[in-house]
């Protein structure tokens, strides 16, 4: 069996997985019957969707399965940064010295994935909000912008919440 069908049947797999323990969640009733009608729509649902659901070009585990100590280590830098800008945020209302601006910048992972997580991460951090993100450009509000140089405003933003997710995820 080649790879690429190998890799289809394990996406086909978690998708279906996935969404069974998704009906499991969602279904008041846990009888018999309920969880063999979810299994089944689940698995139709797998056939026609697996490919949206994981799609070929991230084809490797590594790709949506994060790496446990790492993914411990963004969170407590995520945590770290929320607090941080948190403090930043309240002292330049306080003060009034905010200058928000747009600003471009690209990311370096590559894995969908990561990108939506950054993405995230940037968005729930005060004082930051993406706006858009296309393939590997990031488009942020930032309240508090030094720079409109898009490197030098990507490293503000991103630099340490990009790193621990390239290390937890690629």
């Amino acid at each position: 069996m080649n790879s690429r069908r190998t890799w289809a049947l394990i996406r086909f797999g978690l998708t279906t997985l996935f969404l069974f323990v998704v009906w499991i969640l969602f279904s008041a009733d846990a009888g018999f019957f309920s969880l063999l009608f979810g299994f089944f729509i689940s698995l139709l649902s797998a056939s026609l969707t697996y490919h949206i659901f994981l799609p070929e070009h991230e084809a490797n585990l590594r790709f949506f399965i994060p790496r446990p100590f790492s993914l411990i280590r963004f969170f407590i830098l995520m945590v770290a940064a929320l607090y941080a800008s948190s403090f930043q945020v309240v002292k330049a209302v306080i003060t009034g010295n905010t200058n928000p601006r747009i600003v471009h910048f690209r990311t370096r992972l590559r894995s969908d994935l990561a990108r939506t997580i950054l993405a995230n991460a940037i968005t729930f951090t005060p004082g930051t909000m993406t706006l858009d993100l296309n393939d590997d450009h990031l488009t942020v509000h930032w309240l508090l912008c030094s720079t409109t140089h898009a490197k030098a405003a990507g490293e503000a933003i991103k630099t340490r919440l990009e790193h621990a997710l390239g290390r937890t995820w690629l």
